[in-house]
């Protein structure tokens, strides 16, 4: 059955865990061959789970951010990579939706695409500035000429765009000191991707280059000026959520080895011993805990409104870097029960581990958040 027909997140979350099933089966293959999940992401686009972050008002359901949270999470016990990719177009599209900076008429037509199952995220890394959450200004132009605009530069990380219609690139305004982003299809003259994602961590997201050389662009597609101040963003708890649903996937590997293994030097299986069940205990309270915390701030999110929202960026950031290092610690855990059988190749834990180590290097990176919170604790003391 379609998203949309779905009343209820229980219904909602009960189909993707069909749909997860599914993806876990492919993911090793995708793993080994550093190849991209088509037909994951083409079984998300056909069931309308691309649109469901649409705003009500323009055919979407509009759902609130604990539920995407959760349905990413759900997504990434079956492939970890399929849930970063398609997580970066779910929040943008809530995000556009909820912050309103765009044109509405730009907006209103992107949402018509989405909903015709047109995928988008955005592209904001270069090789000479690193993320942009560290300030840099991008080294790709944007030249205004005549009516127009002509983009020129080099981007990376840009991830699901095997399958992208649309990219959001971020650029410097030649003549100012200003940076835009601007809407630019793939089908645009110029656009090129150059396939060079060779990480050994999620492997499967085809977060390659793009490359744009004289890309010319209409008026309308300068979308927005960015603000020099970061603003808070709910929508990135799709990034904890991911690595939050690896973590769950590898306590039910641990648990299901040790419940079937059974050394000649003990009776029954190693399920019933004592430091084995202290290990999963651990793994329980490292994921209750993150879920926890990152489920209240996800309803916060949603309860309050806009200038309430800007003075959550401390939470998100510590939100996310609570959950990713539990992650990392689950999954080292459940390693651990495993004990040697989880580096082999056959095993998932080692793809587990792998991927949740991504999660450091996605924004906001601990440093950024632990000196964020040290600004807000020092001046709530001021005040």
């Amino acid at each position: 059955m379609n998203f949309n027909q779905l009343q209820s997140q229980e219904e909602r979350l009960d189909r993707m865990g069909k749909l997860s099933s599914d993806f876990s089966t492919r993911a090793t293959e995708i793993d080994e061959a550093g190849s991209f999940p088509f037909e994951n992401i083409n079984d998300l686009v056909k069931s309308g789970y691309t649109s469901l972050t649409i705003p009500t008002k323009w055919g979407g359901k509009g759902i609130t951010l604990l539920d995407l949270i959760q349905l990413q999470e759900k997504i990434a016990e079956g492939d970890g990579a399929t849930s970063l990719s398609i997580g970066w177009h779910m929040g943008i599209i809530k995000n556009l939706g909820e912050k309103a900076v765009w044109e509405e008429s730009v907006y209103r037509k992107l949402c018509a695409a989405v909903q015709k199952g047109s995928l988008i995220n955005s592209a904001a890394t270069e090789p000479r500035t690193g993320s942009p959450t560290r300030g840099g200004k991008p080294q790709t132009t944007a030249t205004k000429k005549g009516n127009q605009w002509v983009i020129n530069g080099h981007k990376i990380f840009t991830t699901m765009s095997p399958v992208l219609d649309y990219f959001i690139v971020s650029a410097g305004i030649q003549g100012s000191d200003e940076v835009g982003n601007f809407l630019i299809s793939r089908s645009n003259a110029g656009v090129s991707i150059n396939e060079t994602w060779d990480s050994i961590s999620m492997r499967g997201t085809g977060s390659h280059d793009l490359v744009l050389n004289n890309v010319v662009l209409d008026s309308d597609d300068f979308v927005e000026k960015l603000p020099s101040k970061k603003k808070a963003n709910g929508w990135l708890l799709h990034i904890p959520a991911c690595y939050l649903g690896i973590a769950q996937a590898a306590q039910k590997e641990a648990i299901c080895f040790a419940k079937s293994y059974s050394p000649n030097s003990i009776s029954g299986t190693i399920i019933n011993l004592h430091n084995v069940q202290q290990k999963i205990g651990e793994m329980e309270y490292e994921l209750v805990k993150s879920r926890h915390f990152l489920y209240a701030i996800a309803r916060k999110w949603d309860a309050v409104n806009e200038e309430e929202k800007e003075k959550m960026i401390s939470e998100l950031g510590a939100v996310k870097m609570a959950v990713t290092n539990s992650a990392i610690q689950i999954v080292d855990l459940a390693m651990r029960v495993t004990g040697a059988r989880s580096l082999s190749r056959k095993s998932p834990l080692q793809r587990y581990y792998r991927d949740v180590r991504a999660g450091l290097h996605n924004p906001p990176m601990d440093d950024a958040t632990i000196q964020l919170l040290s600004r807000t604790a020092i001046e709530r003391e001021q005040n």
